[in-house]
């Protein structure tokens, strides 16, 4: 099972280059929440600390961590320890791959120096972690994240909010339900006041995920000892206490090899009388190995969370990454060919309302079946054909004297003048589908997902298919009212032959001539014009949608876009580009999702091959 903590390793480096180390809350789950860790927690009071940096140390077996008075830790460190056969030991940094140090002073220097780099050389703290891998066939497998020692008050340098910056930094790594609690306490202080346990008590309070570690013991007043907090009597945690000796200051400062510190460590709990009984399971070499081994059993038994975690996350990113559309072409053939796929997208949505797949063209229809007919229901043709205005029309266009048998140039300018009125009706049937079609490419656009993210290209496109719209309406105008004009140009005259032949005279020539013709006659006349108008609207109903339909929706259909995609062509790829005017937020958040959904297929395949080869 050693391979699942250098997976968890590999993902947990991966998750830190996206600049995802669970320190905030992501609009998506973090992978790096998922994953198990162990998080060491120690106090720092002034000078005096909790002991938790020797105890790395001698979990590693190796002197590289920073000292010093006050915070010396200032950004998490992740440590991963890698057990290697043979061969000489080096460590790594994830902010240098390929860098081997093997001088571990150089190690403690470097991790000093990224520490200011990310806060200057202030004093201040970060929860930006820095990642350490060290290679040696004296380390167990294992992953540990060294947080900032917990302390009550500011020094010089700092600000007065780092106590709780630091106490929530601490708080958001181990209030993760996958985060083990590696709270380091010193002995020769009351546990009661331990702040690692009192802020592990409050996010694990039945003690379930936490590991107590008893540093110090060697330097317990004379006649005191720690059995009772081994033994857990005294706090009570789901895992036994371990104990372990740290090398004194003055070791340190005569450097005593870790290994000979190990070795002291041994012979003190096997030779004190009052820990022989407990030497099996004290030390900092049995912490390694009992962590070591409850890591791997965690990650094992969480495989299966991870995997479905990770499968749901890829269709979230999936579905994110389609729903902000494909990324920006950078040659002009690659612009043209994705502002064309968009504006073919747009015709296909824009035809499928006009089709009935989509609503909206049914308004079309409603223009042509109730509009038109009750427009033209609506002209005052009765009044037009009052007797007054027919005797006088007829009247006027015999001129200086009678007709001899018909009144033709009066029929031809009563039914002129009546048909003349349609063209209002007509007029405003062509402007009642323009303003549909208007509609129509509007609600096309808006629902054209891909065009969301290029508000200069949604413009542009909006303004070309308005401008292909005016022409077919002017067009479709022209041809309407041409019909119109057909129907005054030339009278059918098989409708008059038809027409019962006058018996009367149609007049009496003996009367004035503004009083030739008698009411029935006129009456007579009146009705003929209105039948033969009745009979023309009925025609021009027909034809008037017909020449509606073939001028501005065919066309609109065929060719909404001719136009702009001819000027398309003539654009360079700056002008193309500047259509393509996506919002860089848009673009950045593009870019962030494709590199995790790249990390998280990389730990699903990595993930199902550990599932497997179980």
């Amino acid at each position: 099972m050693e391979n699942l903590i250098q997976l968890v390793n590999r993902l947990q480096r991966a998750c830190t280059a996206l600049g995802d180390y669970g320190e905030e809350k992501a609009a998506l789950p973090t992978l790096w929440d998922a994953l198990p860790s162990i998080a060491v927690v120690g106090g720092q009071i002034f000078v005096t600390s909790s002991g938790k940096s020797s105890v790395l140390e001698s979990v590693v077996g190796k002197d590289f961590l920073p000292r010093g008075s006050g915070i010396v830790t200032r950004r998490p460190l992740v440590l991963q320890l890698h057990r290697i056969d043979e061969g000489r030991e080096y460590a790594e940094f994830g902010h240098l791959p390929r860098k081997r140090f093997t001088d571990f002073a150089a190690v403690r220097k470097e991790i000093s120096d990224e520490t200011d780099r990310e806060t200057g050389r202030s004093k201040q703290i970060s929860s930006v972690p820095i990642y350490l891998s060290i290679y040696s066939p004296n380390v167990v497998n294992l992953t540990l994240i060294d947080l900032p020692g917990l302390t009550k008050v500011a020094v010089e340098g700092q600000s007065e909010s780092i106590v709780a910056d630091i106490e929530n930094m601490v708080r958001s790594f181990i209030e993760k339900p996958n985060c083990i609690i590696l709270a380091v306490s010193p002995a020769n202080q009351d546990l009661a006041t331990s702040d690692a346990i009192k802020i592990s008590r409050e996010v694990d309070p039945k003690g379930e995920r936490t590991f107590g570690v008893l540093t110090k013991i060697d330097l317990m007043d004379q006649g005191t000892d720690a059995v009772d907090i081994l033994e857990g009597r005294a706090y009570k945690l789901q895992f036994p206490w371990i104990g372990v000796v740290n090398r004194s200051q003055a070791d340190i400062n005569k450097n005593v090899d870790m290994i000979a510190a190990r070795h002291r460590e041994r012979e003190y709990f096997a030779q004190t009388s009052e820990y022989k009984h407990l030497a099996s399971r004290m030390g900092s070499e049995h912490l390694g190995k009992v962590l070591s081994k409850h890591l791997e059993s965690v990650i094992k038994s969480r495989i299966p969370s991870l995997q479905s975690l990770i499968t749901k996350t890829i269709a979230d990113l999936e579905s994110e990454l389609s729903r902000l559309g494909k990324p920006i072409a950078t040659d002009a053939g690659g612009k043209l060919y994705m502002i064309m796929e968009i504006c073919r997208i747009f015709d296909g949505i824009f035809k499928e309302h006009l089709d009935g797949i989509r609503p909206g063209g049914d308004k079309i229809y409603n223009v042509f079946d109730n509009q038109l007919p009750g427009a033209l229901k609506r002209l005052q043709f009765d009044k037009h054909l009052s007797m007054d205005n027919v005797r006088k029309l007829i009247t006027e266009a015999d001129g200086y004297q009678p007709h001899l048998i018909a009144p033709e140039q009066g029929y031809r300018r009563l039914i002129e003048t009546a048909l003349l009125t349609i063209r209002g009706p007509a007029e405003t049937a062509v402007d009642a589908v323009h303003g549909i079609l208007k509609e129509l490419v509007h609600k096309s656009i808006s629902e054209t997902v891909e065009l969301k993210q290029y508000p200069s290209l949604r413009v542009e496109l909006g303004n070309a298919a308005a401008e292909s719209l005016e022409r077919m309406k002017e067009e479709s105008k022209r041809a309407t009212l041409q019909l119109v004009e057909m129907e005054c140009s030339y009278l059918t005259v098989d409708f008059f032959r038809k027409l019962p032949q006058d018996v009367e005279k149609g007049g009496n020539p003996t009367h004035s001539i503004f009083d030739r013709y008698n009411d029935s006659y006129i009456r007579r006349i009146g009705s003929n014009v209105l039948s033969y108008v009745s009979m023309v609207c009925g025609g021009l109903r027909n034809s008037i949608p017909k020449s509606i339909v073939y001028c501005q929706v065919r066309e609109a259909k065929r060719s909404l876009l001719d136009y702009f995609f001819t000027d398309l062509g003539k654009k360079e790829s700056k002008q193309l580009g500047k259509l393509l005017d996506e919002d860089p937020e848009v673009m950045k958040r593009r870019t962030s999702l494709g590199k995790r959904l790249e990390l998280y297929r990389a730990a699903q395949a990595e993930i199902d091959t550990v599932a497997w080869s179980r």
